[in-house]
């Protein structure tokens, strides 16, 4: 005797709970310093209910203060080290010696990205050096490292900078890795993420994109809802209603031309500026406080992008506090020495921008909620219950038939 129908619909409502689309996880950016202290500052993470740090630079008591938190660590390893790391593993089992072994599993390390925007900081730091002969042998000697010492729930990646890797923002359908780094860099290191499971990390700032291409609409960049506040792919038809959808989608492409088009995507970096030392009147505390309150509500909807319909799966804002991490990791520092970008002009007045969401005194600088991030989109919790009582009666009343 077959199941009722009814009793099969309620099965079929239960298990499509079980692959509701999951929001992103979003975090925060911080590089470590004296003041505030590491443990005021996991204190003050943990309160505000963030469930994630990217720490750049991470210093052993920067990493010791988040241990016993519910707080998931990403550590990125200074682009200095890489060469050392990729002419000999035992370096790179020495950093792990002092930032990882003495802390895990009691600080919560998912991931360890090796080196920050290299391709970009190559050029900027040491122009004669080639990221393509030590990036990916450094991510294998961290791997092998990990490996022997046991610890297997870390993964292995790096980053890459969304204008200095992704040959077009528009449309999202033709974009593609840049042809000079691809074949040398980004497929061979795509191909280490595969195998080892583990993610693709993007620095990603709608603000970047427009300002090299200004034809862009703010409030496009901005989360701002309007009528007319839309792009369409010629392509594809899907429907953009704002910037960053557009480039996660672009970054999306150019992984399904590699073949990982479902290799797991994280915003390692996001941010608007708030301020700047040079006439820059889209660097201010209200467009900030838009694309960040924008951006997590977006995050929080679960709704995704036309092309991934599950979403990035964390997002990371730069940056924690004002003048974290200055010289190597500017943003607008990156795009004034892409190639991306080389037919506009040099902007030396971004490069003392300011993009802090908390002040020095851990107050908040703008008015974000970062609690549900990570969650479930699903439906509340009585009709959760109303549900599953309902699938127990049928479930009764159909073995009472048999």
């Amino acid at each position: 005797m077959p199941p009722p129908f009814s009793f099969t619909i309620l099965v079929l409502s239960f298990l499509s709970l079980l692959t509701a689309t999951s929001t992103a996880t979003i975090g925060v950016v911080y590089t470590p310093s004296n003041f505030p202290t590491p443990e005021r500052v996991a204190s003050t993470l943990t309160s505000l209910r963030i469930p994630s740090v990217h720490i750049l630079h991470p210093t052993p008591a920067a990493i010791r203060a988040f241990a016993y938190s519910n707080i998931s660590l990403i550590l990125s390893v200074p682009n200095s080290l890489l060469p050392s790391f990729a002419a000999n593993v035992s370096f790179a089992s020495e950093w792990l010696f002092y930032h990882v072994l003495p802390f895990h599993p009691r600080a919560h390390i998912s991931l360890i990205s090796v080196g920050t925007d290299v391709v970009s900081s190559s050029s900027i730091l040491a122009p004669t050096s080639d990221p393509s002969t030590f990036l990916l042998p450094a991510m294998r000697n961290l791997h092998l490292s990990l490996l022997d010492l046991g610890i297997k729930t870390i993964s292995v990646s790096t980053s890459f900078s969304f204008i200095n890797t992704v040959s077009q923002a528009f449309p999202p359908s033709s974009a593609e890795f840049h042809p000079a780094i691809n074949p040398l860099l980004v497929k061979p290191i795509l191909q280490f993420l595969a195998e080892t499971n583990s993610s693709l990390l993007i620095d990603l700032y709608p603000y970047t994109v427009y300002k090299v291409q200004p034809a862009i609409p703010l409030g496009f960049a901005l989360f701002r809802e309007d009528p007319f506040n839309f792009r369409d792919d010629p392509i594809t038809a899907a429907r953009y209603r704002n910037l960053f959808d557009v480039m996660v989608d672009s970054v999306v492409t150019a992984l399904a031309i590699t073949g990982h088009e479902n290799m797991k995507l994280i915003l390692s970096q996001t941010g608007w500026p708030s301020s700047s030392s040079g006439e820059n009147e889209e660097a201010t505390p209200a467009y900030a406080q838009m694309y960040l309150k924008g951006l997590i509500s977006h995050l929080k909807s679960g709704l995704g992008t036309p092309l991934k319909k599950d979403g990035v799966a964390e997002v990371y804002i730069y940056e924690l506090f004002d003048g974290d991490d200055e010289e190597e990791n500017n943003p607008m520092e990156m795009v004034n020495n892409s190639s991306a970008s080389s037919s506009t002009s040099d902007r030396a007045d971004d490069q003392h921008q300011r993009w802090g969401i908390l002040y020095p005194n851990m107050t908040m600088k703008f008015n974000l909620d970062f609690s549900g991030s990570g969650k479930l989109s699903a439906m509340p919790a009585a009709w959760l219950v109303e549900l599953a009582l309902g699938i127990i009666s049928h479930v009764a009343v159909y073995f009472l038939l048999l």
